[in-house]
């Protein structure tokens, strides 16, 4: 069964959650941060991001950054920014990006269910960063950004979440990329009784987006039981905060890649030895329309290059991924690139910043060929994370990403 519990949110009134709701804290680096929050005393990157209140030498993971993250916090409320509900509610989440929506129900999952595997994950987390965000739950006391939930559609849930949005919206507003994001509250007992009975049906949820706020929320909640004598698994801090939403609604643009050198071979040479396992063509097409096809960029040129017959295994949930396929029969026998988590020769270029964000860094010179990917589907990643399988790193790139403040989850 799949848990989904109603809370109290912590939230902006209406009229200030466009000025409050902001990116969340790790799709940016500092330096963008404090340039994204220049001028804005209610961005709430200053509580996911406080590092931009503080001289740039302090350390990232400096305990003077958590500290200022829950000066901030109460900040937030103590001037009206941040609000509590006073009724223990569900609420409900779209965002409509270029003419499609995704409409997700904000809840509080299980970390009881996290641990035994039935919140499944598709990728590793990195230590650092888990201890950074533990660190940040434990300054805030908060789960102060969803995670990104998704399941296998049932229309029965669909009914009800559709019933839920034709009240009027506790936020609206369109961000400054264009992206309109809403919200609506709901507190009937009948309703949130019916979602939750048809949330048990489900076996299982999956994390689409945000393994580290999810494991560090989780960690949190095992540090906090193992410390309370009386522990009954019903406490606040045994859920973290999470948007679900169905997964035939999500969209997952191309993870490209760009590597800085051809690992000492010509063009010519490189171009021979990439020919053993694909098939080469000069292309204009840039972008593959089918998947095990890549597009290259080198010297000015497009490729299409498809991948040979036995060079991937098509009934590996893993091994048969587009980025599987590039990785093993090109980026490390040829360019050398054994560790794509660690390399410094490689660079990942999410969708959204389009094939000329390729062709210019590769004819700056700063990169010597780029490949642009056919974007995973979402049932891959779920048939990834039903084989017990991690995904190779930078597989996918969703779009558009939840925003931080609009409903905050307080443990």
């Amino acid at each position: 069964m799949a848990i989904v519990r109603p809370f109290k949110a912590l939230r902006p009134p209406k009229e200030l959650a466009g000025q409050v709701a902001s990116l969340p804290y790790d799709v940016m680096d500092s330096n963008e941060a404090r340039e994204m929050a220049k001028g804005k005393e209610k961005c709430f990157l200053h509580v996911v991001k406080p590092e931009i209140d503080l001289d740039p030498s302090i350390a990232l993971y400096d305990k003077r950054v958590y500290a200022k993250a829950a000066e901030n916090f109460k900040m937030f409320q103590d001037k009206g920014w941040l609000k509590r509900d006073t009724e223990t509610s569900l609420y409900v989440y779209r965002q409509i990006m270029d003419g499609r929506s995704q409409t997700g129900l904000m809840c509080c999952c299980s970390a009881d269910e996290y641990w035994a595997g039935k919140i499944k994950k598709h990728e590793f987390t990195r230590h650092d960063k888990e201890e950074d965000r533990l660190a940040h739950i434990r300054a805030t006391n908060a789960n102060t950004g969803p995670a990104f939930l998704t399941y296998r559609a049932r229309p029965e849930i669909d009914a009800l979440i559709e019933e839920a949005v034709k009240s009027e919206p506790v936020a609206d507003f369109v961000a400054e990329d264009g992206i309109q994001h809403m919200g609506w509250k709901v507190s009937d007992k009948k309703w949130i009784d019916a979602i939750v009975k048809e949330f048990a049906k489900i076996e299982a949820l999956y994390i689409a987006d945000g393994h580290h706020r999810s494991q560090s929320a989780c960690r949190y909640a095992k540090e906090k039981a193992e410390a309370n004598p009386n522990h009954t698994g019903n406490e606040e801090y045994n859920f973290f905060m999470a948007v679900v939403f169905p997964q035939e609604q999500l969209f997952i643009y191309d993870y490209n890649r760009a590597v800085k050198d051809l690992n000492g071979h010509s063009e010519e040479g490189f171009l021979k030895l990439i020919g053993q396992k694909f098939n080469i063509e000069k292309n204009p097409q840039k972008k593959p329309s089918k998947a095990r096809t890549f597009g290259m960029y080198m010297d000015k040129t497009w490729y299409m290059l498809t991948a040979k017959p036995g060079t991937f295994d098509d009934k590996d949930a893993v091994a048969s991924l587009d980025v599987s396929i590039l990785q093993k029969n090109l980026l490390e026998p040829i360019l050398g690139i054994k560790n794509p988590r660690e390399d410094k020769k490689i660079d990942f270029i999410g969708g959204i910043r389009g094939i000329k964000e390729l062709e210019r860094i590769v004819d700056s010179n700063k990169f010597k060929v780029a490949f642009s990917m056919y974007p995973t589907n979402i049932d891959q990643l779920l048939a990834v994370a039903d084989s017990g399988q991690v995904m190779p790193p930078k597989s996918t790139w969703f779009e558009p990403k939840l925003r931080s403040g609009l409903f905050i989850h307080t443990l």
